[in-house]
């Protein structure tokens, strides 16, 4: 089983994703639209206790990210949680992984889009209309896969200035909402809100999903320049700032707004509120730079996970076509462009967004659990070793299935087709190397 430690035959992939490029492409993989809508839902849930729950939330979703951390200091090649559970628990739980993050990771990014039209109907409300739906959603994933195919260093350079970009908006909005508040502190207040048990739960649910999407900056270690040791300076950097970013957002949203505040735009209604109608405006435009920066960040590091079960023998050999010129997996690419593009053509962003968070929650909890089975196996191959890592891998698989407890299910009939596909996969991975084995 080859590891990061490993001497292992070159695959044609650049590595060119420097340490602070790949904190660039875990905070662009994390921040995405959630930050611009959901401040509002938190609030209604648990009123001005929202900001306590946002960092409670980072702290849950620390201690999963910590799990992989550790793991993923082994590997040094592509596939991300794929590689991890096919390691730990061998080729059928990898490749199920790997065809779950593969659906949770192509919802996302096409909820994001979907989003990315709605909001554009602000300046331009024909964009909703079928037709210049369809182009605009074609352009947007178009270019963008055009840009990774061209290069490694190409899409990694836009990652950095989208990531930059969609955090720079947010800063603003902060430093106006928290002036104004410091100028009328009475507009804090106490809870107006009846706040349950079940509310904690439905606001923490939503809460570590915002901090989720980190697993797919895991994925492209075969571009990475020193992935075993930059991978968890990666996720403690990004999961940092998304926890500063988002309890600021938050206190700023119900400092502002009220603590029952109920937008759908709430940090459009803040921006609104502090610096009037070009405020709102710059909010709306940081908005679509965030969601497309978001999606840049999935067809940069999604199409190494296909193209790792294509060199590991669990998908066809085409999925791990490299180009010559560009020195990129263009096919993977081109088959996640794709599955992105049908995804946002033909679901709505609630129906995306649904697909993937149930679908996440699978692959953490194994991330988690080859924590435990990989320190047994091979004890000396994590070149990060978490202190306490078995007790936080319980505690993460147990995070896994109190949230499962609480996603909503309705979308379990594509999740049972996207198991039953992977089942498939895999008894054609059996059947082949069943046929190797006869004419041998």
């Amino acid at each position: 089983m080859s590891t990061g430690q490993s001497g292992r035959a070159q695959t044609g992939l650049l590595r060119a994703i420097g340490r602070w490029s790949l904190v660039a492409l875990t905070i662009n993989s994390v921040i995405g639209s959630g930050v611009f809508g959901l401040p509002s839902t938190y609030a209604a849930l648990l009123g001005a206790y929202s900001t306590v729950a946002v960092l409670i939330g980072g702290v849950a979703m620390g201690i999963i990210m910590a799990c992989f951390a550790e793991v993923a200091s082994q590997f040094s090649e592509a596939g991300g949680p794929y590689l991890y559970a096919s390691t730990a628990f061998g080729r059928l739980v990898g490749i199920l992984v790997g065809w779950m993050l593969y659906l949770s990771q192509a919802a996302a990014p096409a909820a994001n889009a979907n989003l990315f039209v709605i909001y554009l109907a602000q300046f331009w409300p024909a964009a909703k209309e079928p037709w210049p739906r369809f182009a605009l959603l074609t352009l947007l994933v178009g270019l963008l896969t055009l840009i990774n195919i061209v290069g490694v260093r190409q899409g990694t350079a836009v990652s950095n200035v989208f990531t930059v970009a969609k955090v720079v908006p947010l800063l603003v909005v902060i430093l106006a909402g928290t002036a104004a508040i410091l100028l009328r502190p009475s507009a804090i207040s106490g809870p107006a809100i009846h706040i349950s048990g079940n509310s904690w739960l439905q606001a923490m649910v939503l809460i570590v999903f915002a901090y989720g999407g980190f697993e797919s900056a895991l994925s492209p270690m075969s571009e990475a320049r020193n992935p075993r040791r930059d991978i968890a300076f990666a996720l403690l950097i990004s999961l940092i700032s998304c926890m500063v970013i988002y309890a600021l957002i938050q206190w700023v949203v119900v400092g502002v707004l009220g603590p029952a505040a109920t937008s759908d735009r709430p940090l459009a209604e803040v921006a609104h509120v502090t610096m009037g109608g070009r405020g709102a405006t710059l909010v709306a435009l940081g908005a679509l730079v965030s969601m497309y920066g978001y999606l840049g960040a999935k067809l940069l590091a999604m199409p190494r996970v296909t193209f790792a079960l294509a060199e590991r023998g669990d998908l066809p050999h085409l999925f791990s076509a490299v180009s010559r010129r560009f020195h990129t997996p263009w096919f993977s690419i081109l088959v996640y462009a794709v599955v992105i593009w049908a995804l946002a053509i033909g679901g709505s962003f609630k129906w995306n967004v649904s697909l993937s968070v149930v679908a996440r929650v699978f692959h953490y909890g194994v991330g988690c659990a080859a924590l435990i089975v990989l320190r047994r196996r091979q004890p000396a191959a994590a070149l990060f070793r978490l202190p306490g890592g078995p007790i936080f891998a319980v505690i993460g698989i147990l995070l896994c299935l109190v949230l499962l407890t609480q996603v909503d299910l309705t979308e379990s009939r594509i999740i049972g087709a996207t198991a039953a596909a992977a089942l498939l996969n895999w008894a054609w991975v059996r059947s082949k190397k069943s046929d190797v084995a006869l004419q041998k």
